[in-house]
């Protein structure tokens, strides 16, 4: 009997481990609070195919965009904490909103536990090339001239805070016109509804080498290394203007940590492969891995530096 109860106590210890070596077993989910056609939503796709080779199991992206990113959060938050459902975001739904919304319907910190971070990048500011704006000088004077025209236009918290501090640093009033994602805000910038846009590369970047737009600046503290033409913000009249964002990766409250040390390591895998390193030389940013405790410690930092540029912008929570 004693025996035999041995046996039972010594299975039952190896069941963790068993269901972190059977891990995946079925079909993966990994959420994503934005839009198909961004340039976060193709990161995701990449690391997807390279995630299901690697687990030999299918990875479905469910792009569930709008509501400023509460959507997709919520989604993944209340999801089984498994392990088969994860969410990659940016600093809007995980730093960002807390500086724009009085209230919102989860808590950055508590809901999610991190994973890792993914990686990091800078913003491009760009207009139509119809416009008469040929330099962020030009775009600086011409809103001068007419305070509370001319109009940004955003997708993301990001991209809204992008617009808010080019009107700080820049000393100017600008019209926000919001999107619920950035395609929508690039096609009414295509057809000449706003004046400018702040996003990043990956996604812009293919519109400007086609002529559709025209890239004004960087917002990067030095000129990025794949645009050695493009001066920064900072070197055309904004001084101190600097703005980057990145990519990361949770899990819903309750996961067991062994599973997120294996999405650790499938998102480190996953980040080596040439076609996620391709992705992140051809949109001017950078592959960015961590610990989870890592990304928790990163993301604190973050949520202290946004405070400051938030009251630097005098940015009031909606």
């Amino acid at each position: 009997m004693k025996k035999a109860l041995v046996t039972l106590i010594a299975s039952l210890a190896l069941l963790p481990a068993l269901a972190v070596a059977q891990f995946p077993d079925r079909p993966l989910r990994i959420v994503l609070p934005l839009a198909a056609g961004s340039s976060t939503d193709g990161l995701v796709r990449l690391l997807a195919q390279a995630i299901s080779i690697e687990t030999k199991q299918p990875v479905v992206v469910d792009n569930k965009p709008g509501a400023n990113g509460f959507l997709g959060v919520q989604s993944a938050m209340t999801a089984t904490p498994d392990g088969y459902t994860i969410l990659v975001t940016t600093n809007s739904t995980q730093v960002i909103n807390k500086f724009l919304f009085k209230k919102l319907p989860y808590d950055p910190e508590k809901d999610l536990a991190p994973v890792t971070a993914l990686g990091r990048g800078w913003l491009i500011m760009v207009v139509n090339p119809q416009s008469p704006v040929a330099s962020v000088k030009d775009f600086l004077a011409q809103a001068k001239k007419q305070p509370g025209k001319m109009t940004f236009a955003s997708g993301t918290a990001v991209t809204r805070f992008a617009g808010e501090m080019l009107q700080q640093v820049g000393d100017i009033k600008l019209l926000h016109v919001p999107y619920k994602s950035v395609p929508p805000a690039i096609n009414d910038l295509l057809g000449g509804q706003v004046d400018t846009l702040l996003t990043d590369g990956g996604t812009i970047m293919p519109h400007v080498r086609s002529g559709r737009l025209r890239a004004l600046g960087a917002t990067s503290a030095k000129r990025l290394a794949g645009l050695p033409d493009l001066p920064t913000l900072d070197e055309q009249g904004l001084a101190g203007y600097e703005m980057s964002f990145w990519w990361a990766a949770y899990a819903p409250v309750g996961t067991p940590a062994p599973i997120i040390a294996r999405w650790n390591a499938l998102f480190a895998n996953a980040l080596k492969a040439p076609a996620v390193q391709a992705f992140f030389t051809a949109s001017h940013n950078e592959s960015y891995h961590t610990t989870p405790e890592g990304l928790a410690k990163f993301q604190a930092d973050e949520t202290e530096k946004w405070a400051r540029i938030a009251r630097a912008a005098n940015v009031e929570p909606e």
